[in-house]
């Protein structure tokens, strides 16, 4: 009889509860429940609706019984850096105030006038990003010190999901890692790099590896739901369980291309050299204690943004086809500029850029879309331009990974400027590697090389190069 897992993976924009299983010498997703997920203004502040996502977890976890399944297991990822605090009753103290927020500008720069910069790369080896959680927490000393007085523990949104689940307080791993204070080579936080910022340490929990069993889910909950089944910690850091469902693993830079894209290759060890620093890579943590050297670049978020700019009229695919019949436009955004992190209108920011440029203004919904792809490659194409310098190699192979693998024209454009091969897939990467994960802790697959045998053989990946599909 099969064993079935369930893995919940809830992005920027969408969320969907997952359950996996081997058949037939084959990975097996159905997708059980879907939701949608957005940031809402609560004050000042654009927070994440954890009651409305809880409850749409719930939701998702009930409709096992109508698929006549009881999976053994339930693991959740989600984006990285966002946050809670909890008192010592496990009542929250904050909001889940979201990375898109404008609530960090300038701390970042507040801090290195407490620790210089190179010292926080060094030690951390994270990129430098105004919302990374270390910046989040300062801004919040500096507005609400007392929630940070008062907190007894301290959870990414996973871990206080995982916590709403168990009632257990840890912090896993990977997500750990993005909030740039743990320490790249001891793997725990880092309580020098604490005090310097005057963050109580003991508001932090125990630091959890991906397949750790947490335990049952609460006896209440296993009521709610029909069945009991135990939590097991994925990669909760949504791109970490993405790129455990590499398949073509070996010599090669993945792309895993969703809401941001992150470029980037997996390591043994962190790189904090110069270099690094000076391009901004990140060294976040993976599983086995591996480590994703990769850039953070915007992704189709900018696209997103577009189509809901233009009253969802058009879908994503229209996007790609309107894109193609303006081939002649050229016009290229710098991708990363923090105008475009959280607009009030995505289209106008790009049309502002390209005027502040002195580029041709993007008039047609085609030759947004064009803009917003082309800009996308220039910055992949730059990024691997660094990786190679700093590797000292040249890579021959391209793997994109997650949704976005879905957009041949992007794929392309993607083969032509780098003249690389591109594998485009698995689409439902983060989901894969969130179910192995769980599959590796209940004893169903022997280790990760095994899980990427696996994945490779289980969907299909399809090939491209420079001017025709392979």
């Amino acid at each position: 009889m099969n064993k079935y897992v369930l893995a919940v993976d809830i992005g920027a924009s969408s969320g969907r509860l997952m359950l996996g299983s081997i058949h037939e010498g084959k990975l097996v997703l159905d997708e059980l429940h879907r939701f949608s997920n957005s940031i809402v203004k609560k004050g000042q502040y654009y927070c994440w609706d954890l009651h409305k996502l809880f409850v749409e977890i719930k939701q998702g976890i009930k409709k096992c019984q109508d698929v006549q399944v009881r999976p053994e297991s339930i693991g959740i990822d989600t984006w990285a850096v966002d946050f809670v605090l909890l008192d010592e009753n496990g009542n929250l103290l904050t909001e889940a105030v979201s990375y898109r927020d404008d609530r960090t500008d300038g701390v970042m720069e507040e801090v290195f006038q407490k620790i210089i910069k190179e010292r926080i790369y060094l030690e951390t080896g994270i990129q430098f990003q105004k919302f990374n959680t270390i910046y989040q927490l300062c801004a919040l000393k500096k507005s609400n010190p007392e929630s940070l007085d008062k907190a007894d523990k301290f959870l990414m949104v996973p871990d206080y999901f995982h916590y709403l689940l168990t009632g257990k307080a840890v912090n896993e791993y990977t997500n750990a890692t993005s909030t740039q204070l743990v320490n790249a080579f001891t793997k725990k936080w880092d309580k020098q790099l604490l005090d310097a910022v005057s963050i109580k340490p003991e508001m932090f929990q125990d630091i959890k590896m991906p397949g750790t069993i947490l335990g049952d889910v609460k006896e209440e909950l296993a009521e709610e739901f029909g069945f009991n089944l135990k939590v097991v910690l994925p990669a909760t850091h949504d791109t970490a369980s993405a790129v455990i469902s590499v398949p073509e693993h070996d010599e090669t830079i993945y792309i895993s291309s969703g809401t941001w894209s992150l470029i980037g290759v997996e390591n043994k060890f962190p790189i904090c050299v110069t270099k690094a620093l000076d391009y901004n890579f990140t060294n976040e943590g993976g599983i086995d204690y591996r480590f994703r050297f990769l850039k953070n670049i915007m992704g189709l978020w900018m696209i997103q943004e577009v189509r809901r700019n233009y009253d969802n009229e058009y879908s994503f695919a229209d996007f790609v086809e309107l894109a193609k019949a303006a081939k002649n436009f050229q016009s290229i955004v710098n991708v990363n500029d923090d105008r475009f992190l959280n607009p009030d209108n995505m289209i106008i920011a790009i049309q502002n850029y390209c005027a502040e440029t002195n580029q041709e203004i993007p008039v047609t919904p085609g030759e947004v879309a064009k803009c917003v792809y082309d800009s996308l490659v220039e910055c992949y194409v730059a990024a691997i331009d660094e990786i190679e310098e700093i590797f000292e190699k040249k890579f021959t192979k391209i793997n994109i990974i997650g949704g976005g693998c879905q957009n041949e024209l992007l794929n392309q454009l993607i083969a032509d400027a780098t003249k690389k091969q591109v594998f485009a897939g698995p689409v439902e990467a983060t989901a894969v590697g969130n179910i192995v994960s769980q599959l590796i802790a209940l004893g169903e697959i022997k280790d990760v090389h095994e899980a990427r045998k696996l994945i490779k053989h289980s969907f299909d990946v399809k090939g491209y190069e420079a001017a025709q599909p392979i």
